[in-house]
């Protein structure tokens, strides 16, 4: 498996958009998943962000996307795996591979909301040291979580950064 560093428009996203609307019309009711077009796609280029998508062949098996959020944050979207490699660690390895970038980027922290019927989510951004910000965002009952990119953590950051292809 190989991360791919690409544009939000590149076939390897498509299916991992499909599959976000999906299990949020699923979690959270019929037009839930629209709100995977809340950010444009040129948020997600560098400079001020990027997208990642892990792929096991032709096959997209987790991604998501970084945007500037402020001069210092970076805000992580479409974070999504797909229910065929769920509980293999990918989402805990895109996650770091995002905090890579965008520290390469030169953002300090980031940022990201999940909703309350994502208790899978929940969990994992506690147990990576995200810390619980409160509802910051458009969507009501989500819990916003930020964690900084401070050295100690940079080593990890690092490692992940340099599976990360362009």
């Amino acid at each position: 498996m190989q991360f791919s560093l690409v544009r939000f428009s590149s076939p390897e996203v498509a299916p991992l958009l499909a599959g976000l609307r999906l299990e949020y019309n699923s979690r959270y009711g019929a037009g839930a998943g629209d709100s995977t077009e809340d950010v444009p796609a040129e948020e997600f280029e560098a400079p001020n962000g990027g997208f990642l998508v892990l792929l096991d062949g032709e096959h997209t098996v987790a991604g998501g996307g970084i945007h500037r959020f402020d001069a210092e944050t970076a805000e992580i979207k479409r974070m999504w795996t797909n229910p065929d490699y769920r509980r293999q660690g990918h989402a805990r390895s895109i996650l770091r591979a995002l905090e890579a970038l965008a520290g390469r980027l030169g953002f300090a922290r980031v940022r990201l909301e999940t909703g309350y019927a994502q208790p899978e989510a929940l969990a994992l951004y506690r147990s990576l040291g995200y810390r619980d910000i409160g509802n910051y965002g458009i969507f009501e009952n989500a819990s916003g979580f930020e964690r900084t990119l401070s050295e100690p953590e940079a080593a990890v950051v690092t490692d992940a950064a340099a599976s990360v292809t362009a």
